[in-house]
């Protein structure tokens, strides 16, 4: 555990990333597995890495994408999301969410979120829906669920789809259910959309993936993937393909390539114990800086779930954040800001009137918080060297 601050801490002399992906030789060896067999684009192994996470959710259906953004601008084109239309998120979230309802030409509506835990308020939420709400967005805020039981209750009152947002949330549990799960056996479940940025908990270097109960729905999504072709090259050129094909409405080039989905495959038979080693880290995070005057530690939602521990977030309250973050920068360790609040950048109030005031929860939260770093390759020594400098910088220590 981190000693006191008697003494300033030494600073170390490499740099402590906020976040670094867990590669190995295992993911080296099945990318050459993949470029010497000759096939590159999407094809056995994106099949491979749908399969697992159809088997992961216990959701009929799995659509691998170039990236969870491209899923869910898919998504949001399927579901016919576009002018006069709402669709309700919390603020607190990746500009993403918002860019992609924006760019269907339909309206974000903002919902508030709880400061302790950063979860999206279902009240909140429930209470922005109106008849020209056409879906609602929750977010796994962090690694930890929204919670999705009374959020599900409210989109079904009002005939809506609930996209789950799982970018952060690849092994996160709500109620013992994945995240993406149905909520009883035989159940349909809700649209969700995992994100394999470097960042997160597994990694493709990018791509996505979105998992539905609905046949059409996932028939749709595979039209819109590949430039509305109703068979992908796979199909179309391996083993028993046939070269011809149709297009009944244009769509993108959002496929996701075997070399990435090779790396996926691997990570996923990681991802238990890279979790594992997240929430270890988490605990350690949270018994280093218990009690330290000037920092919030992040809150435990209320209701049964594991936590993926995607991020360690903590607001500052005793120095200002700048300065806070500076005096980690001297001491070698990187930060991140997740998020800026969206309903407050600059072309959201432009052009749809948020403003400051609206959300006072949500903006309490985002002038405070500081990612700490946190990723399975982390030593022990990393955390209580971080949990020092934190310390230090809230005692007034020097840089």
């Amino acid at each position: 555990m981190p000693r006191g601050t008697d003494a300033p801490v030494k600073i170390r002399d490499d740099f402590l990333p906020l976040s670094r992906p867990a590669l190995d030789e295992e993911e080296e060896a099945a990318v050459v597995r993949s470029l010497r067999s000759g096939w590159i684009t999407s094809g056995p192994r994106v099949a491979e890495l749908e399969g697992i996470f159809r088997e992961a959710t216990g959701a009929p259906h799995a659509v691998a994408v170039a990236s969870a953004t491209a899923g869910l601008h898919i998504v949001l084109a399927a579901l016919g999301i576009g002018p006069g239309d709402e669709v309700v998120t919390p603020s607190l979230t990746f500009a993403s969410t918002v860019n992609q309802v924006v760019l269907r030409g339909a309206t974000p509506v903002f919902a508030e979120c709880d400061y302790g835990t950063l979860q999206v308020l279902p009240g909140a939420l429930a209470a922005r829906i109106t008849p020209r709400t056409k879906a609602v967005i929750p977010v796994h805020f962090a690694g930890a669920p929204a919670d999705l039981d009374p959020i599900r209750a409210a989109a079904d009152r009002n005939g809506i789809p609930l996209i789950e947002d799982a970018a952060h949330a690849v092994g996160t549990v709500y109620k013992g259910v994945p995240a993406g799960g149905p909520p009883r056996p035989g159940a349909a479940g809700n649209i969700a959309i995992f994100s394999f940025h470097p960042i997160k908990n597994i990694t493709t270097a990018e791509g996505g993936m979105v998992t539905c109960y609905d046949d059409a729905l996932a028939a749709r999504l595979r039209l819109l993937r590949f430039h509305g072709i109703e068979r992908d090259a796979w199909k179309r050129y391996g083993k028993g393909g046939t070269p011809h094909y149709d297009i009944r409405e244009p769509g993108y080039k959002y496929n996701l390539s075997d070399l990435h989905a090779a790396i996926g495959v691997v990570q996923m038979r990681k991802v238990a114990g890279l979790n594992a080693r997240r929430a270890e880290l988490a605990r350690r995070y949270a018994a280093g800086l218990s009690g330290v005057p000037g920092i919030d530690p992040p809150e435990t939602v209320p209701y049964p779930h594991a936590h993926s521990w995607h991020l360690f977030i903590v607001k500052v309250t005793g120095v200002e954040r700048d300065a806070f973050i500076a005096s980690l920068a001297e001491r070698n360790v990187g930060v991140g800001l997740h998020f800026p609040p969206c309903h407050l950048l600059a072309y959201v109030r432009e052009r749809f009137g948020t403003r400051e005031g609206d959300l006072p929860n949500t903006e309490r939260a985002g002038r405070r918080i500081v990612s700490l770093p946190l990723f399975p390759g982390m030593t022990d020594g990393d955390v209580d060297y971080v949990c020092e400098a934190v310390r230090e910088i809230l005692a007034g220590g020097s840089g």
